[in-house]
């Protein structure tokens, strides 16, 4: 059953023999979406009418109140679609992304029904600038896509070694601050997650809203997790997280996701830059790196609008007179609170203490600062190679 608005993806038939090059495919994909852009609430709201209508049973996976999920599905596909002409960069993430999805027992009808949904939802907003070119790289984007994703659970489900999902009961709550939650979580089973990485997670009190956390610690003997959240405005997780959360709560948990690590193996010195709760995954880093002596030269650049947000940093200034490979940075947007500290944003920051050619680079913190600060790191002569960073939403 499909809309009268739409062709349908074709069950993720193969590609054609001779398709159409890569780069034809990626500005076809990049021209509609420039255009597309300034219609994206609407893309949004036809996406979800056409996929509950496509696929009913679909409706499941969203919370009960659709604005909460404000279009995080579309977005996210879009975002992933656009990579797809960086094949390097674009494999490892759907493969796991498969396997966290799982956790939502999704069937290829599902599959088929999402990109059915999303070229419908972009045809119908863009009328004449849909044409057959544009509609057949769309279609083969999301056939690259969901085919990555779909193989990638099935090994998964082959191997047998990875659950859908972790569980895990909280055994501490506290607040650092008055928007700022630190949570310590008890896993059922261990889950082989590496230091750097994150995990989605789903909460008693937001049921079906899974949201993106960073465990700030390395993986542990008796499986806990630490995790530091901060309530954000609109942020429907975030907020019940850092207020409603109690110990005895059970949280599910996805396959572990992310790029972030440091390659001793190299010897190259790293820089490592975090605002605000992306201190996290640097600090799980760094605690995982404590296991050994000799390490590379390391830098944090550890910043925050004030200073009372550094709420990491005693911890850390702990770790580094014990480890001589660390130095820590602390840098604030505003001096007021205490004038002696570097003013800078971490961007200004980059540029302020360079150069860092010759580092391999970390950066974690929210969506606007990593782009700041990658944009900045490029301006200013690193590689794009050099820099890792996953940027994901967090409310």
């Amino acid at each position: 059953m499909t809309d009268s608005l739409i062709s349908p993806v074709p069950e993720l038939a193969p590609p054609r023999k001779a398709p159409q090059a890569v780069t034809d495919l990626v500005e076809n994909i990049e021209r509609t979406w420039q255009f597309a852009r300034p219609y994206r609430e609407e893309v949004e709201q036809e996406f979800y009418r056409l996929l509950f209508h496509l696929s009913p049973s679909a409706r499941e996976f969203f919370p009960v109140s659709m604005q909460a999920e404000n279009g995080r599905v579309v977005r996210a596909l879009i975002r992933v679609l656009r990579l797809v002409h960086r094949p390097d960069d674009l494999v490892p993430v759907l493969r796991q992304l498969g396997r966290d999805h799982r956790k939502f027992e999704l069937h290829p009808s599902h599959y088929e029904a999402v990109g059915t949904a999303l070229l419908g939802s972009l045809k119908h907003c863009l009328g004449a600038v849909w044409t057959p070119e544009v509609e057949r790289a769309w279609a083969e984007a999301y056939t690259l896509v969901a085919r990555a994703m779909q193989d990638a659970a099935a090994d998964a489900e082959a191997d047998g070694v990875e659950p859908p999902y972790w569980t895990g009961t909280v055994s501490e709550h506290h607040r650092l601050s008055w928007d700022l939650a630190l949570v310590r979580v008890e896993l059922d089973q261990a889950m082989p997650y590496r230091a750097g990485q994150y995990v989605t997670v789903e909460v008693p009190q937001r049921p079906r809203l899974w949201r993106c956390l960073s465990p700030a610690n390395a993986p542990r003997t008796d499986g806990s997790l630490e995790f530091h959240v901060r309530a954000v405005d609109g942020g429907w997780v975030s907020r019940a997280i850092v207020g409603h959360t109690q110990p005895g709560d059970v949280w599910k948990f996805g396959a572990p996701m992310g790029c972030l690590q440091v390659d001793r193996e190299s010897r190259r010195p790293v820089l490592m830059i975090a605002g605000g709760t992306g201190i996290a995954p640097i600090q799980a880093i760094i605690d995982d790196l404590g296991r050994w002596v000799d390490n590379p030269e390391t830098t944090l650049l550890y910043g925050a609008r004030h200073w009372d947000d550094l709420y990491a940093l005693d911890r850390l200034y702990s770790f580094s007179t014990s480890n001589p490979w660390l130095t820590v940075w602390p840098v604030v947007e505003d001096t007021s609170s205490t004038p002696d500290a570097e003013q800078a944003t971490t961007a200004e920051a980059v540029t302020r203490w360079g150069p860092w050619t010759e580092h391999d680079i970390l950066v974690s913190g929210p969506a606007a600062m990593i782009e700041a600060t990658v944009t900045e790191l490029l301006r200013v002569g690193v590689h794009p190679s050099q820099i890792r960073y996953d940027p994901f939403l967090t409310a």
